[in-house]
């Protein structure tokens, strides 16, 4: 081999030998980045961790454990309760007085007026099994009007609805 081959060689290994060292370097790099990075958690895959184990993970104290488990529950169902539209009731009218009257007294969207016999007369022969469902999943009519769901107040329950929705029909009649 003459000393220009030669020369040749030991350039091109250096190059070769100069980027299996940038490689590695790069490699050890990214790796300490990503290590260093916050691992993705499933919220959800947690959740249901801890209902699976909170029968078993839970703490039996006796007589003075029971009372505070039981205090516990009825403050859980308070606040639950308290999370339901207007304390709960089950007052027709009372619903309507609070949300529904702000379109069907006016006639908002297309809402039917409260008491507009000719208006509900159509609604009323589909059924109140489909008017409550209506109500309660929201509904766009095909002449433009538009009922949102539960009123736009997700917080009302079926049942509430229904009673609102029976008593606005009880007035059509």
């Amino acid at each position: 081999m003459s000393p220009s081959d030669q020369g040749f060689l030991r350039q091109f290994s250096l190059l070769i030998g100069g980027l299996v060292v940038l490689t590695i370097v790069l490699i050890f790099a990214g790796y300490t980045i990503y290590s260093h990075q916050p691992k993705e958690t499933d919220h959800a895959s947690s959740r249901q961790v801890a209902m699976r184990i909170a029968p078993d993970g839970a703490v039996y104290a006796g007589d003075t454990g029971r009372a505070a488990m039981q205090a516990a529950q009825e403050a859980a169902a308070k606040a639950a309760a308290s999370q339901v539209a207007y304390g709960g009731t089950t007052d027709g009218k009372t619903i309507y007085d609070n949300l529904c009257h702000s379109c069907h007294t006016a006639g908002v969207a297309g809402a039917p007026k409260l008491g507009d016999k000719a208006a509900w007369a159509p609604r009323i022969a589909q059924g109140i099994d489909t008017l409550v469902k209506h109500a309660i999943e929201g509904y766009h009519g095909p002449d433009g009007n538009f009922m949102p769901p539960k009123g736009g107040n997700p917080a009302l329950t079926d049942e509430q609805v229904k009673n609102a929705v029976q008593w606005i029909v009880d007035q059509a009649k």
